[in-house]
């Protein structure tokens, strides 16, 4: 995985925008909320939300972190793309994603056409 397939990958998910936030980091976002991060320069470093079970388990291997501001709603932080293989990185912003839109109202998931 690389920056170009992560964004291919999380736009081609049902109501996804792009925003750069921070001056340097794309955000990926459903509903206005964001579900998976990146930042376009520096030390590569990818941020999205996991399962409360994941979260302890990830945090424990080297190179993943508990995601810097965002740690206390479960976001981890991966500091390599060679950390996963591409169908991981898939499974695992596919995951965020349906977690943070399931946190949406069933009226903004209707006009975005994700329920």
């Amino acid at each position: 995985m690389n920056i170009e397939s992560l964004r291919s990958y999380c736009l081609s998910l049902r109501g996804v925008t792009e925003d750069v936030k921070w001056g340097n980091d794309l955000c990926f976002l459903i509903g206005g909320k964001m579900f998976c991060v990146t930042n376009l320069d520096g030390e590569p470093s990818v941020s999205f939300k996991v399962s409360d079970a994941e979260f302890e388990e990830l945090t424990s291997l080297t190179g993943i972190i508990p995601a810097p501001y965002m740690a206390r709603n479960k976001w981890i932080q991966v500091q390599s793309w060679d950390k996963f293989i591409d169908p991981q990185w898939e499974n695992y912003v596919k995951q965020s994603y349906e977690l943070i839109k399931s946190k949406l109202t069933k009226k903004l998931q209707k006009e975005i056409g994700t329920s």
